[in-house]
């Protein structure tokens, strides 16, 4: 099975990658650091998981479809991330530090990727 992974896939897969790796990592401080840690790479992962089925979904359309649905994607994306942290904060005990720092280094592959094409 040698097929080609899609540029979608592989980002997908290094954001899990670097949210397994940041929580191990923050689990050697506590427990709380590492549930904040898998708490921060779920806010980053699921909105970005809605986005790329939603524009999955579109491919092979025309044009005003395609917009269409990046505008969709990146709106369902916005809202899921704001109402995914208002669920995060309402928990008692969060450590504020590894939530930001897995969230912002999952957002971050994106960048990288972008870099090393």
């Amino acid at each position: 099975m040698d097929r080609k992974r899609s540029t979608v896939s592989k980002i997908i897969s290094y954001q899990v990658l670097i949210i397994m790796i940041m929580t191990a990592g923050f689990a050697l401080m506590g427990g709380m650091y590492a549930l904040s840690a898998v708490l921060g790479g779920v806010a980053a992962l699921v909105p970005n998981l809605y986005f790329a089925l939603r524009v999955h979904k579109s491919a092979g359309q025309e044009a005003r479809k395609i917009v269409r649905s990046f505008y969709a994607g990146e709106s369902g994306k916005l809202l899921l991330t704001g109402a995914l942290f208002f669920m995060i904060f309402q928990l008692p005990n969060i450590e504020i530090l590894p939530l930001l720092a897995v969230y912002v280094a999952a957002l971050s592959v994106f960048w990288f990727a972008l870099l090393m094409r």
